[in-house]
């Protein structure tokens, strides 16, 4: 392999060279993409990389792109090909002065990487650190390392939600993490526990929805990333008991319970769900 601390420095990133593993440090202008400046960095283990291809780009440039081992990262695992191009984090820009040297690295990079190129049995490259939190359209979604919590707001989650009640989601409930893009129609993160839900996500209580400026990429994919790993290596983790909700602020639940009269009004609470979630808010205090 190259020296080590050998570096190509692209658009948007650069590459630094170890023995075993690949550093990528990601820039922080205004024109990075927005999920690089949230990653920061990433060391990729060079046993978590399938193969390397150069390709030519758009407007004088070349590509230089490190293809991950199927299963090998949560953050690719998580996204399910809905990335992109721009976004990608394996994907290096170069002007195209700097083909022959990219083409030196490919290279190098290529004769340090194994033959086994099939899918990983577990993941290779770290998980975005917790904890997390992002803000979707019906709720706010905060993650520990242990619980996954989900905070309806009431200006945007449905009846069925708030009659449900806010959400604490252990890991050990959880077999895993569905991430649609914001940036598509119904885009939405879903807790998954079992079979498929049937329900549609702004219904259901395991899922938050996503909306324009709400769980954008930057945000919501790490942390799907990051729940995603921790439910696969949760076997690895003792387990610990769910921690007691915190006392709420007085004002916020008193908007609560107005909220709920309004929905009681409508027609949408019965009087039953409404004394029981009344009930419920009070005893918070």
């Amino acid at each position: 392999m190259s020296r080590m601390g050998d570096v190509l420095a692209g658009f948007h990133a650069v590459w630094e060279f170890e023995s075993d593993s690949m550093l990528i440090r990601y820039e922080r202008g205004m024109r990075t993409p927005k999920l690089f400046q949230a990653l920061g960095e990433r060391r990729v283990p060079l046993d978590a990389l399938a193969g390397v291809t150069l390709t030519p780009g758009k407007r004088g440039t070349v590509v230089l792109r490190a293809e991950p081992r199927p299963g090998a990262d949560p953050l690719m695992e998580a996204a399910e090909g809905q990335l992109k191009e721009g976004c990608d984090p394996y994907r290096l820009v170069l002007p195209a002065e700097k083909e022959t040297l990219a083409e030196y690295y490919a290279d190098e990079l290529r004769a340090q990487l194994k033959q086994d190129t099939g899918p990983a049995d577990r993941f290779l490259v770290p998980a975005p650190e917790v904890p997390l939190q992002f803000k979707a359209y019906d709720g706010k979604a905060s993650f520990d390392g242990r619980t996954v919590h989900f905070r309806w707001f009431w200006t945007g989650a449905s009846s069925a939600k708030w009659k449900a009640g806010d959400q604490s989601f252990p890991l050990s409930e959880l077999t895993g993490v569905q991430w649609r893009s914001p940036e598509v129609f119904e885009g939405h993160l879903r807790l998954l526990r079992g079979e498929a839900s049937p329900m549609p996500a702004d219904q259901d209580p395991a899922a938050v929805v996503f909306g324009l400026g709400y769980g954008p990429v930057h945000e919501s994919l790490p942390f799907a990333a990051a729940v995603l790993a921790a439910v696969r290596n949760r076997s690895a983790v003792p387990a610990v008991p769910t921690a007691a909700i915190p006392r709420r602020d007085p004002a916020d639940i008193a908007e609560r319970i107005r909220h709920l009269g309004e929905l009681h009004q409508a027609g949408l609470v019965t009087d039953e769900e409404f004394s029981v979630k009344k009930a419920e808010l009070l005893a918070e205090l």
